[in-house]
């Protein structure tokens, strides 16, 4: 079983930049997948970033590509999401979510494919 906290959201202007935290347990943590999924007031989930368990691999999708950048530091079972050059359209409720893998090299993009789900932070940017 693990357990995700998200933290670090909060309101900025267009431009800013925020770091979102994810905090887990468990003894585990490098054998799990992390993905960032956000979903904004009447719209679907969609994914943002993922990264593998060693941190070799990540993948994000083309809207925040050069501005986000996800990583992780195993030793203190936190996986981070930097954002930067925020855009109102990013504003959205932000979740991390985790699955154990087989591989350590091993990311995932789909919500159904996380088992672990945080319970989100806000991020408002105003423009």
């Amino acid at each position: 079983q693990v357990q995700l906290v998200e933290s670090g959201g909060g309101l900025v202007q267009a431009g800013g930049s925020l770091r979102l935290s994810c905090a887990a347990s468990g003894r585990t943590f490098r054998r799990y997948a992390v993905g960032w999924f956000r979903q904004a007031p009447g719209k679907e989930r969609e994914f943002v970033a993922a990264i593998s368990g060693t941190g070799g691999n990540t993948y994000y999708t083309d809207s925040v590509k050069g501005r986000f950048t996800i990583s992780r530091d195993n030793a203190k079972n936190t996986v981070y999401l930097q954002m930067n050059s925020l855009k109102p359209e990013d504003t959205a409720v932000y979740y991390c979510a985790g699955t154990a893998t087989t591989s350590d090299t091993y990311y995932y993009t789909r919500a159904y494919e996380y088992m672990y789900w945080g319970q989100g932070t806000q991020v408002t940017v105003s423009s």
